[in-house]
C-alpha cells in the first residue's frame, strides 16, 4: 500500500516540475484547483447516486488525486506535506471517537448519541458553534450544518410537528411577501420556506441535497415520457397545452406503480 502511495506521491511531483512537468498543473495553485474539487465531489455523488460502482472506484481516485495536488502545493510552499495531512486527520479520528478508542462500552452509544460527541468535540476552543461552517458550502449542505450546530446548545424543536408548524407560517409569510409584490421580501420569505424545509430534512434524518436529486431525476424520466407522448399525439406541434401535457403526466405516473 505505502509503495503505490508514494508512488502516486512521486507521479504529483513529477506532474508539478516546472522544468519537465504538465504545464497545466505547474500553473495550479489552491484558489484554481477548488473548482474541480467540488466537481469530483459530485462526480463521486453521481455515481452512487447510480449505483455505478464500476466507476465509483474511478471517480474515488480521482478525488484523491485532488488532496495529493493541494498536499504537493503546500509542500513546494513550504506549509505541510502529504504525510502531516494523513498524520492530522489520524488524530483528528482517534479524538472525535473516544467512544471507539477510549471507551469499551462504544457499543451502548446509537448513532445519534456518537453525532452528538463528535459536533461537541468539533467545537472545543471556538467562540460559536457556527464558527467552522464554511460559508461557500452548498445552500442546502450549509443550512443542514447551520440547524445542526445549533441543536447542540438546546436551540432545536424537540419533535417534528412544531416543525410542520413553522412551515406553515413561514408559507403565510411568503404568501403576505407576493401578495405586496416586493421581490426582495420575496426572495427572503421564499429563502425562509427552504430554510425550514432543510430542518425538516434533518429531523427526518434524510439528506435534503440527495432528496431534491432524486426529485429532479424522477421529474426528468416522468418529463421525457410525457415529451414522446405528446409529440406522437401531435407531431407537428413544438408546444402544447397546459390541461393535455397534465393528462399525460398523470398517465405517466399511474404507469409507475
Amino acid at each position: 500500500m505505502m509503495k503505490k502511495i508514494n508512488e502516486l506521491l512521486d507521479i504529483m511531483a513529477q506532474l508539478r516540475n516546472p522544468q519537465s512537468g504538465c504545464p497545466w498543473d505547474v500553473e495550479q495553485d489552491f484558489d484554481s484547483l477548488t473548482t474541480y474539487t467540488i466537481e469530483e465531489a459530485y462526480e463521486v455523488a453521481d455515481t452512487i447516486a447510480q449505483g455505478d460502482y464500476v466507476h465509483l472506484k474511478e471517480e474515488l481516485g480521482d478525488l484523491l488525486f485532488q488532496v495529493v495536488f493541494y498536499a504537493q502545493i503546500a509542500k513546494e510552499k513550504n506549509l505541510f506535506d502529504f504525510s502531516e495531512v494523513v498524520d492530522g486527520l489520524n488524530k483528528k479520528m482517534i479524538e472525535r471517537h473516544p467512544h471507539v478508542f477510549n471507551n469499551h462500552n462504544s457499543n451502548k452509544l446509537d448513532a445519534d448519541q456518537q453525532s452528538k460527541i463528535w459536533e461537541s468535540n468539533k467545537l472545543k476552543n471556538k467562540e460559536s458553534v457556527l464558527d467552522d461552517i464554511p460559508e461557500n458550502l452548498p445552500g442546502l449542505l450549509r443550512a443542514i450544518k447551520l440547524t445542526k450546530r445549533a441543536a447542540v446548545i438546546g436551540f432545536d424543536w424537540p419533535s417534528i410537528g412544531p416543525v410542520f408548524n413553522k412551515m406553515q407560517e413561514e408559507i403565510a409569510e411568503l404568501k403576505e411577501a407576493i401578495n405586496e409584490g416586493n421581490i426582495d421580501h420575496i426572495k427572503d420569505e421564499l429563502g425562509d420556506v427552504i430554510f425550514v424545509c432543510t430542518n425538516l430534512a434533518r429531523h427526518l434524518k434524510i439528506d435534503p441535497e440527495l432528496a431534491i436529486r432524486h426529485a429532479n431525476s424522477k421529474f426528468e424520466t416522468r418529463f421525457r415520457a410525457v415529451e414522446i407522448k405528446a409529440k406522437l399525439q401531435q407531431p407537428k406541434k413544438s408546444k402544447f397545452d397546459l390541461e393535455g401535457l397534465d393528462r399525460l403526466w398523470n398517465e405517466v405516473k399511474k404507469q409507475e406503480r
